[in-house]
């Protein structure tokens, strides 16, 4: 193997290596959306679809903010 297919493949292996480790670590979302997310008390599913490396699809449940008992 040439030393360019190996240092690429190397490379490679790093990249897809850091990917799993951020989503084993819930790192997917950047700090401006988690931020987002804790101000509105989201607690419901959000869901991204990602296919060839874009994403094709994304969306949330319904039903999910927290509902405050004032009664």
């Amino acid at each position: 193997m040439p030393i360019e297919l190996a240092l690429q493949a190397t490379s490679e292996e790093e990249k897809f290596g850091e990917f799993r480790r951020k989503v084993r670590a819930a790192e997917l979302l950047s700090a401006a959306t988690e931020r987002l997310l804790r101000e509105v008390g989201f607690t419901g599913k959000l869901v991204v679809v990602v296919q060839n490396g874009r994403v094709l699809k994304s969306g949330y449940e319904e039903g999910y903010f927290r509902q405050d008992d004032k009664t």
